[in-house]
């Protein structure tokens, strides 16, 4: 398939923003984490294959990427570094910290990826914080908000769900942000 990003464990877990009584903190953070990346990858323009919040060996989720078509984009390793990231944005939405633990596999693929750039270490940590910074501004739009919700709740109801859906509420977040907007 194509680019896998994974949820790993940690000892660390964050406090919920809102604490919901039926919903473990964990599952929580790790829908949003999974959300992130499916929404972002989906923002570049890539095709999702699934997401699931369903623990495997040592993952607690995964947004899986199709290798099939997808749309150009200006910069293919500035749009990879944004999946990447996106899943630790969105979760930090949810928990109010970035967990660098849990997203330690998505952190070492995006510095490979800003070494890929060139440049000495100072470079690269400027480049590492523009793809942050960028990440966090794509995913606080009301249209990307609405859509890791949507994925997030569904992910909590049946565990994984195929890129379909997930493309589903992408676009149906797009539909609401525009309809909200015309309301103001």
């Amino acid at each position: 398939m194509g680019i896998m990003t994974k949820s790993q464990p940690t000892k660390n877990d964050a406090k919920p923003a809102t604490p919901s009584p039926t919903v473990d903190v964990q599952l929580m953070a790790t829908a949003y984490h999974e959300a992130g990346h499916a929404v972002m990858a989906l923002l570049m323009g890539r095709n999702v294959h699934r997401v699931s919040v369903k623990p495997k060996q040592s993952r607690l989720g995964e947004c899986e990427l199709r290798k099939d078509k997808t749309r150009q984009t200006k910069d293919p390793i500035e749009a990879d570094a944004l999946i990447m990231l996106a899943g630790m944005v969105a979760e930090s939405r949810f928990t109010g910290k970035y967990n660098a633990a849990a997203a330690q596999t998505d952190l070492q693929a995006v510095q490979k990826l800003a070494e890929f750039r060139g440049g000495g270490e100072r470079q690269i940590a400027k480049l590492f914080r523009r793809w942050m910074d960028k990440a966090e501004h794509l995913l606080d739009q009301p249209p990307q908000r609405f859509a890791i919700d949507a994925i997030t709740q569904q992910l909590i109801e049946r565990e994984k769900i195929s890129g379909r859906n997930a493309l589903h509420h992408f676009k149906e977040a797009k539909l609401k942000a525009e309809k909200l907007e015309g309301n103001q």
